[in-house]
């Protein structure tokens, strides 16, 4: 029934982080008409946790090596927003975004799912 995932970032300057997407995270992408950018993400999980409060949705992007990634992404001018920490369940941090805001980034530990 669910064959994908659509995910929309706010940003005050689109333009600046579309260039992000495409040459700092090197997502594929396919222009959907007017120069409008539609970016390939790589496989997704959706985790369900409980809150007295649910805010907003949190979207990390993972890796199998967040120090290589880390490395990679700071030599492209990346900076976090949050230190890299052990949280048990995964290395955990969050990189900068053009345009305001975060995005998370962190090494899971504990196991994935298969793709539908």
């Amino acid at each position: 029934m669910i064959d994908g995932l659509h995910v929309i970032l706010f940003t005050r300057d689109a333009d600046a982080l579309r260039a992000f997407s495409r040459d700092v995270l090197e997502l594929p992408s396919v222009d959907a008409g007017g120069g409008w950018d539609i970016f390939g993400l790589p496989p997704a999980e959706l985790a369900v946790h409980p809150a007295e409060d649910p805010g907003a949705p949190q979207l990390y992007l993972m890796t199998s090596d967040v120090e290589a990634t880390l490395e990679a992404l700071r030599a492209k001018g990346v900076e976090l927003t949050r230190p890299l920490s052990d949280e048990g369940w995964g290395l955990v941090t969050a990189i900068a975004l053009p345009g305001g805001g975060e995005l998370g980034l962190y090494e899971p530990r504990h196991p994935r799912p298969p793709a539908p």
